[in-house]
């Protein structure tokens, strides 16, 4: 009895310990999902790493730039998507739909873009 009573005992402290581990990934609660923006922009960076990649977008606006940092799904998920960590290059002339930040800062959940030959990455509709 006292065996059952100390697995027990060492279950629950595991489930203390990596429970709100498991629970820390961010929700996507701060993107605008109602809302879709098309920007055509050149790439400055693509941060192929987890747990997210990252597009760096610069984009002309009122005589200035501003770039915009779009996030995607993890590496091993876009891998399997056809994505490589080369699919975006920097200089690349690109046009992308992405969800934005609900806040308006200069950022969002990517969605697609489409490159100058007229491929299409992501969703594309």
């Amino acid at each position: 009895m006292k065996s059952i009573r100390l697995v027990a005992l060492l279950i629950a402290a595991g489930c203390v310990v990596t429970v709100p581990t498991l629970l820390a990934h961010h929700s996507g609660a701060m993107f605008d999902r109602e809302h879709v923006i098309e920007l055509k922009g050149t790439v400055k960076e693509l941060q192929w790493s987890n747990p997210h990649v990252w597009l760096q977008v610069v984009v002309p606006e009122n005589g200035t730039t501003k770039e915009w940092s779009l996030e995607a799904n993890s590496p091993n998920a876009l891998s399997r998507q056809g994505w490589r960590s080369t699919t975006f290059k920097p200089g690349d002339e690109v046009t992308v739909r992405f969800n934005p930040m609900k806040d308006g800062s200069a950022g969002g959940a990517f969605i697609g873009a489409k490159l100058p030959d007229g491929k299409t990455i992501g969703r594309w509709e």
